[in-house]
């Protein structure tokens, strides 16, 4: 899925562009201004991460099917600073694209030492996101990359690849 899934926007979703965390993956979905109650893994852990700088919320992984947008939906509902967004379609570019992938390192090693940090916490909580920080970098290993040079080919193309059409380099 390579499409902003919401024909209406959420009324919920008022998250600022200017104001998302770098962290989140390109696509249609991110963390803007959130909150910092860490709702976001209950309904979408496969989705949702926490930072260490402020306890906000961004998406590591852009959902993929209607399953899953539900599930980041439902966290942008759970957020009550309404800081979760859904029009980074109107803002990616295939350059920005490329050049937040060139910037992978320092988001690897972010998620590395913060998973070093929380794993060994005593909060229950930050134990669980230590998990999501070493699924974000499994993600960035291995599935982020097609993704990405997915994407990249919609923003470009304004549709997905037929089966066997070559994808865009990184």
């Amino acid at each position: 899925m390579y499409w902003n899934p919401l024909p209406v926007i959420a009324d919920n979703l008022k998250g600022v562009w200017e104001e998302r965390n770098w962290r989140n993956t390109p696509g249609p979905f991110y963390g803007a201004t959130t909150d910092n109650c860490w709702t976001g893994r209950l309904v979408a852990p496969q989705h949702v991460m926490y930072d260490d700088d402020h306890g906000r919320e961004f998406i590591y992984r852009q959902p993929q099917n209607p399953d899953e947008v539900r599930r980041v939906l439902d966290a942008a509902t759970d957020d009550p600073w309404e800081g979760y967004a859904a029009d980074g379609d109107d803002y990616w570019t295939p350059t920005s694209v490329r050049e937040w992938w060139a910037d992978r390192g320092r988001l690897r090693e972010w998620a590395i030492k913060l998973a070093d940090k929380w794993s060994i916490s005593e909060v229950h909580e930050e134990v669980e996101a230590a998990n999501g920080a070493l699924d974000l970098v499994a993600y960035l290993d291995n599935g982020m990359e097609a993704y990405l040079r997915g994407y990249v080919f919609w923003l470009a193309e304004g549709r997905e690849p037929f089966v066997g059409e070559p994808l865009p380099e990184l």
